[in-house]
């Protein structure tokens, strides 16, 4: 007779799929670019759909010796620069049902809280890098940096090709012209820039005499073990995936992902607010209280407030240039 075993074919209505109720959240970058935002209204007259910020214009330098006895003409002050933020409303939200609640194996209202409060951060740090990368200064690498030179306000994306990759030539000509220009640092004589970790694989991989990995060696060696550029030519690096890329460099068959990397000083950008950023509890308004909204809104804008103090390096990189 053959044995009839009590395995899990004959009780398979006892043999389930086993779930864990922690349910984790997906990878997640850190918003950074808001931060740029150090300009402010300080004495706004009243709301409005836009506001607009002056800066005065100095006089020209006087550099002609005066005659004793000939009165100097006056000069006029010069008309006031300005700059306008237009406000705009953005916001996101929800619905939860309340089947979905009573169904669900993990709690559900503390994961659509975490997850559209993200969505808030998240959203609001890629409107104000749009803005930053409409920057009317760029440096950008056209050709390999070993034989050709990064370019100020010259060069165009098609010249980027998949040897145009970042180098501490870059640096040093994007902190010459802020310097040059009288950009104010934003941390004691540093610059600030924010760099893919793509492209600061390039900068850090650098050999040669003016690279960045020689003077590691020998002062900092354990920058190089932590992967960290920290403070370099000039400037104080922070490395965000957040840097926007996209395959918009090269011509013909030949398109290569081209990478933003921003270089700041004091007052590059301005930002104005007519309600702050915020989590919203929407109320529950169906007929028979299932639905629940939740989401986030508020009014603000942004623009370059002095362009001078901003510069864009667009380059590729070795280990992504597809």
């Amino acid at each position: 007779m053959v044995n009839a075993f009590t395995d899990t074919t004959a009780m398979a209505n006892l043999v389930q799929t086993a779930y864990d109720r922690m349910v984790e959240f997906a990878l997640r970058s850190q918003p950074l670019f808001r931060s740029v935002a150090d300009k402010r209204p300080a004495q706004q007259a009243m709301p409005g759909s836009s506001v607009v910020l002056q800066r005065y214009q100095d006089l020209s330098t006087a550099t002609t010796p005066l005659s004793e006895t000939v009165d100097p003409d006056a000069v006029a002050v010069g008309n006031p620069t300005t700059t306008s933020i237009t406000l705009q409303e953005y916001g996101n939200a929800v619905l939860v049902t309340r089947k979905l609640d009573l169904f669900s194996l993990s709690d559900i209202d503390p994961a659509v809280a975490n997850i559209v409060a993200y969505n808030l951060a998240d959203s609001v740090d890629v409107v104000v890098q749009t803005v930053l990368r409409g920057g009317s200064q760029f440096i950008r690498q056209n050709g390999d940096p070993s034989s050709t030179a990064p370019s100020y306000n010259t060069g165009t994306l098609a010249g980027i090709t998949n040897v145009s990759t970042f180098s501490s030539q870059a640096v040093r000509l994007g902190v010459a012209k802020l310097r040059a220009q009288k950009v104010w640092p934003r941390k004691g004589s540093l610059y600030w820039t924010a760099i893919h970790p793509e492209v600061s694989h390039d900068l850090r991989a650098e050999t040669g005499n003016a690279a960045w990995r020689g003077p590691h060696e020998y002062s900092a060696p354990g920058n190089i073990w932590a992967g960290e550029i920290g403070e370099y030519e000039g400037s104080f690096f922070i490395e965000t995936p957040r840097a926007y890329n996209a395959v918009d460099g090269g011509t013909g068959g030949n398109t290569v992902r081209v990478f933003r990397t921003y270089m700041a000083g004091q007052q590059a950008l301005a930002e104005a607010v007519a309600e702050e950023f915020h989590v919203v509890v929407g109320p529950v308004v169906d007929k028979l209280m299932r639905q629940r909204p939740i989401g986030w809104y508020g009014v603000a804008g942004w623009s370059l407030y002095r362009p001078e103090a901003l510069i864009r390096i667009e380059t590729t990189s070795s280990i992504n240039s597809a």
